[in-house]
């Protein structure tokens, strides 16, 4: 009788509760796979975002919550006057409830910034001026809303024409709605106040260079941050505790698959003694009798984390199509997290195998096999 043998025989003594625990560890792996996923996910959306407008630095409170805290618009005039800076656009952005969808992105922007310049005509037109009471769907938003141009749009007190639906090319401005800045402002009662400045650097402006622009700038406006474009999610205070919960909510989760997989393992060494004391009457050693349990847990480990990466990754494709969550993020489910996922699973099993591992190694072959 091989080794992998009787691992084997050992899993499908008992397959239900073999099969129960490892749908155990695959619940907290999918949790894993789903949390974390479309946390870096978001991540990755809003750094396309700032990729595809152009953006080098951003400017923005260090106050507030899922959004920072509004502040003086004024505070782009004096950033357009320091050298380095090319341009700084002002934008005002809030997570609304718009008409049927929960939650959805909507932001002011403006008039004739570049932050308006990477939009690409799916339908209609764009507005004609700041002052016109009209706004831009991306195609997600469109979308969601089941809106097309010259429909209406209720937003918080006031109705908007829709004038065009957009491409953004990322997955955060196509889940936006888009209006002039003024009226955004007037709709939301921030006039003139926004809660980011979006700046472009001159061309060929090295890193230690745009790093001392953000300290100038820092310095320039006190309670501001100036953060690089590619370092907003490293920074992000929003980026981390969201990061954060995400993994120690599925750790959480992990826990219990722990406790579930020991207590299949004690069991399968109670009611095993006999053959235990075979295996050691006919010469195996103690420590191969562990690696036989250890291995046993880790296989339930494996089995579990694959089930569980399957498992997250269609949880999080049913999640996306929800109103409510369309168009605000895009996961990031690649081959690392997948990997990552089965690791951890796997060392959930071993972890879990330890202590029923030892217990097994110390019986005694003569009680075993009276027993």
């Amino acid at each position: 009788m091989s080794f992998l043998h009787v691992i084997f025989r050992g899993l499908w003594r008992r397959p239900v509760r073999t099969g129960l625990t490892v749908l155990g560890i695959a619940v907290g792996i999918g949790a894993v796979v789903a949390l974390v996923g479309m946390a870096s996910g978001y991540e990755k959306s809003v750094v396309d975002q700032l990729e595809v407008v152009g953006i080098d630095i951003i400017v923005s409170n260090m106050q507030g919550g899922i959004m920072p805290k509004a502040f003086d618009q004024s505070v782009a005039g004096r950033i357009r006057k320091m050298s380095g800076v090319a341009d700084a656009n002002c934008t005002l952005m809030q997570m609304l409830s718009v008409e049927d969808a929960p939650m959805m992105v909507v932001s002011g922007r403006e008039w004739g910034g570049f932050t308006w310049n990477q939009f690409r005509l799916v339908g209609g037109r764009l507005p004609g001026d700041a002052t016109e009471r009209s706004v831009v769907l991306g195609t997600l938003a469109a979308e969601v809303l089941r809106k097309k141009p010259g429909d209406k749009i209720q937003i918080e007190n006031g109705e908007f024409e829709i004038a065009g639906i957009v491409d953004g090319r990322s997955v955060v401005e196509n889940g936006a709605i888009v209006m002039s800045l003024p009226l955004f402002q007037e709709v939301s009662g921030y006039e003139g106040r926004v809660n980011f400045v979006n700046v472009r650097t001159v061309p060929d402006l090295g890193p230690d260079d745009t790093a001392a622009l953000c300290s100038a700038i820092e310095k320039e406006n006190p309670g501001l941050r100036a953060v690089r474009a590619r370092d907003v999610v490293g920074t992000s205070q929003g980026f981390r505790v969201a990061r954060a919960m995400s993994w120690s909510t599925s750790l959480l989760a992990v826990a219990v698959g722990i406790l579930g997989v020991m207590n299949t393992m004690l069991m399968s060494v109670f009611e095993r003694k006999h053959e235990i004391g075979i295996l050691l009457a006919l010469g195996w050693r103690r420590s191969r009798i562990m690696s036989l349990i250890l291995c046993e847990s880790a296989a339930m480990g494996f089995l579990g984390g694959v089930v569980g990466v399957l498992l997250g990754a269609l949880t999080v494709t049913l999640l996306v199509q929800f109103p409510g969550v369309r168009g605000l993020l895009e996961p990031d489910l690649g081959w690392a997290l997948a990997i990552r996922a089965v690791l951890i699973a796997v060392a959930v099993g071993i972890l879990s195998g330890l202590y029923p591992a030892w217990r097994s190694s110390r019986l005694s072959p003569s009680i075993a096999l009276q027993g």
